[in-house]
């Protein structure tokens, strides 16, 4: 009963989020905010990690190349399809919700605890679409972290298969081109869209709602982070199936 009534509540606070909208000249200079925030200040922590297991993808496939009759090229295409399908807008979703979501959940909690929603609400403000509204408009931009890690794996993948003596340059670039299929892409950047909304909504939910004090703020951070990372992979399964099967 408890799920479901969360599941109540949180649609709820999506129907309260695009309710009484916050004047455009503030709105504005919050969702410049956020964008700094959310999506450049991840941009970093994504490229560094994309490029090393783009690189242990790379590294991983070609070892596992044990006959001569297998194509030189798997390499590239099996780093290509990895990332492309997989690393790019799932694993990097959950990494995401690690460092986004916790930020989002803390610092909307830290404004419960602190009673500043309390006063945003006394002086007629939707709070809901003051605080919420900004990340999921900024986190509309979270398929250009995507194309970067996209460019960035497969780069690492490169790196790691030719200096490695894995494979050769040409041999890795075919693979890159060998039978690609633009729909790919297209499909990564739907599913990225779908996660960009739950890493903007649930964290949000947890810490607009969250009840306590300040110890209870490092809480609901876990718990956001926990049933964000469920939520995508659910949805990642479902995606899948709908668009790929």
């Amino acid at each position: 009963m408890n799920y479901v009534a969360s599941i109540g509540s949180y649609a709820i606070m999506i129907k309260e989020v695009f309710k009484k909208p916050t004047k455009w000249r503030i709105m504005k200079s919050l969702i410049l905010k956020e964008i700094d925030e959310l999506i450049f200040g991840s941009l970093g922590i994504l490229v560094f990690i994309s490029f090393f297991i783009g690189g242990v993808v790379a590294i991983q496939t070609a070892l596992n190349i044990t006959s001569e009759l297998i194509p030189k090229n798997l390499v590239g295409f099996a780093t290509r399809q990895s990332i492309i399908l997989e690393f790019a807008p799932t694993f990097c979703s959950i990494i995401m919700a690690g460092k986004v979501g916790s930020y989002i959940t803390s610092s909307i909690g830290t404004m419960r605890v602190t009673e500043q929603i309390d006063a945003l609400e006394v002086m007629g403000v939707n709070a809901l679409n003051y605080l919420v509204f900004p990340k999921i408009v900024a986190l509309m931009l979270y398929p250009f972290i995507i194309v970067v890690s996209m460019f960035v794996g497969i780069l690492g993948g490169w790196v790691a298969a030719t200096f490695g003596g894995h494979s050769t340059s040409a041999d890795f670039i075919q693979g890159i081109t060998l039978d690609f299929i633009p729909f790919h892409v297209t499909y990564a950047f739907v599913k990225t869209l779908v996660f960009a909304f739950i890493l903007a909504t649930i964290p949000s939910f947890h810490g607009f709602y969250m009840k306590g004090g300040a110890l209870d703020v490092g809480k609901a951070s876990t718990t956001s982070f926990v049933w964000t990372s469920i939520v995508i992979v659910i949805l990642n399964g479902i995606l899948t199936q709908l668009l790929l099967g």
